[in-house]
């Protein structure tokens, strides 16, 4: 019997691919992990999948199902700083935001710039609920004076590199990252702040900071390094891809670059496209300090404006947990950072596919073929063959975000108590259930 070929059928969800190009009703078929095939509904189907034992289906019937997301940036703290994040409870927060696969940043203690600490991520990731991909360092200890051994890097494993947390200063280091990068074929991911502009800042520079008594960083600071990087890029001829754009001339600035054809490419966090530094003087809310900050309104809806038009090719929620006591204290001497995964989804739906600045298979474009593609991962996409990464959503499911939802050890997030639209099911790696609501 035909059906006795499949492990897990995924039945009566609207499936959507832009990879290739499908968006349609349907039926997916996976054997030992791979997709086996995808077809639109129809009597021959629908009476193969009656005749399969019902242990073998997911009913997807009013849902979508999309593949696997993929996250480029985010933070699991392991190792060093477990009591925030390990990578165990990193993955089962990924899958639970429907994340089958993420990119680690290297800036954990100690910081990922060798081959050894590549490889213990690896192996703390085999049996993990998402598959991990990790980004290195730039340079040593991420101090921006020598290049840490980049080729032993990609031997290793590592996808890209960054410096995330901070910026490569010496544009002499990052002329040599990018030459570098490109004999191994690797896109530079860079954090885009200069540090003598930002150096204390933490909010943005504005009025709020202002009236608020905040030590301020400027949208300057961001644009400047964003431009600084281009010209290296447009140079070396590397792949440069921006992390976490929030200002609005370094979108003017991505813009020009694509049109020039610099390769060049660029993220945007939900938070940077929902929130505002307005936000802050409201309660002081501590998970609402970032690198780079929330910037103004006018940021916020150029940062819009580029996800819509492609300048910003992909969503990416920059998760960086902290336990409540490290943020439980002064606004400007709380760490940067909030957790992100469990809500980037439902944020997306709410405020942007919602608000209609995006229609569903856009916004599933910039969050699964768009950053697999940026770093060349073997994600993105239900292709028969492939691994069976597959996420389903209830679009409709209405729900307030709470505590109990975070499968996170760290509960910073802004969202908290907050109603949101649009929420994942189910999640499936490698043919396996490894998050149900």
């Amino acid at each position: 019997m035909a059906s006795e070929n499949y492990d897990l059928v995924i039945t009566g969800g609207r499936i959507i691919d832009p990879a290739l190009g499908f968006g349609s009703e349907g039926h997916i078929f996976v054997s030992d992990g791979k997709i086996s095939k995808i077809d639109k509904d129809g009597p021959e189907l629908q009476k193969e999948i009656a005749e399969l034992p019902d242990t073998k289906k997911v009913d997807a019937t009013g849902k979508l199902v999309v593949p696997g997301l993929v996250d480029i940036h985010v933070h699991l703290r392991e190792p060093g700083n477990e009591y925030a994040e390990t990578i165990e409870s990193g993955c089962r927060a990924a899958a639970a935001g429907g994340f089958t696969s993420i990119c680690c940043m290297p800036n954990t203690n100690p910081r990922i710039d060798n081959q050894e600490t590549v490889q213990f991520v690896l192996d703390r990731a085999r049996h993990a609920d998402s598959r991990v991909y990790v980004v290195g360092s730039i340079t040593k200890n991420g101090e921006g004076k020598q290049l840490a051994e980049i080729g032993e890097l990609v031997k290793s494993g590592a996808v890209a590199i960054t410096d995330d947390g901070y910026y490569v200063q010496n544009p002499e280091i990052m002329r040599r990252a990018m030459e570098y990068s490109i004999m191994f074929d690797i896109p530079v991911m860079e954090h885009a702040e200069d540090n003598y502009l930002c150096a204390g800042g933490v909010m943005n520079e504005s009025y709020q900071s202002t009236r608020l008594g905040l030590k301020g960083a400027p949208a300057v600071a961001e644009e400047i390094a964003v431009e600084r990087d281009i010209s290296l890029a447009r140079m070396t001829g590397a792949r440069l891809h921006i992390q976490h754009v929030s200002a609005a001339g370094s979108v003017h600035a991505i813009r020009r670059a694509k049109e020039e054809g610099v390769k060049v490419t660029a993220e945007v966090t939900p938070h940077h496209l929902i929130l505002t530094d307005e936000e802050i003087g409201k309660e002081f809310n501590t998970n609402l300090r970032v690198n780079p900050p929330l910037r103004t309104q006018v940021d916020r809806d150029a940062v819009i404006a580029g996800l819509v038009d492609g300048t910003i090719d992909c969503i990416a929620c920059d998760h960086a947990p902290h336990l409540i006591e490290d943020k439980d204290s002064e606004f400007d001497k709380a760490p940067p950072g909030m957790i992100g995964m469990e809500t980037s989804l439902a944020l997306i739906k709410t405020y942007i596919i919602d608000k209609g600045y995006l229609g569903w298979a856009d916004a599933i474009r910039k969050m699964t073929v768009n950053p697999a593609r940026i770093l060349n991962l073997p994600a993105g996409s239900l292709k028969q063959g492939e691994a069976a990464d597959i996420a389903i959503i209830d679009p409709d499911m209405k729900w307030t975000v709470t505590v109990n939802d975070f499968q996170s050890l760290s509960q910073n997030s802004p969202y908290l108590g907050w109603d949101l639209v649009g929420r994942v099911t189910a999640t499936i790696m490698g043919g396996r259930i490894v998050y149900q609501l």
